[in-house]
């Protein structure tokens, strides 16, 4: 899958908003805002469930990694869920 393919697929399910559990939350981070160098994967099965958590690094910018991106969307799909919630921006890590 490429990346614009998997990118939209992602951006289209975090646009429904809540729709139930399970839940995956993906969270970026990277060294500047311009740059997300880390992915965080969150998945809760249920409300009250502790998140179970995933991450992706990269050398560049995981948000424009073809693999990073369609691994991503294969979570999304294996894990079944209902709602996708994309943290906004990049959280800066030192």
């Amino acid at each position: 899958m490429n990346l614009d393919k998997s990118t939209k697929r992602i951006a289209k399910k975090v646009k429904n908003g809540f729709q139930g559990y399970p839940q995956i939350t993906l969270a970026y981070f990277g060294e500047s805002e311009n740059c997300a160098t880390q992915v965080v994967v969150s998945f809760i099965l249920e409300a009250g469930a502790v998140a179970q958590e995933e991450k992706f690094s990269s050398v560049g910018d995981v948000r424009k990694d073809e693999t990073i991106q369609t691994t991503l969307v294969k979570v999304i799909e294996r894990a079944e869920a209902k709602t996708v919630i994309e943290v906004a921006g990049v959280a800066i890590i030192k």
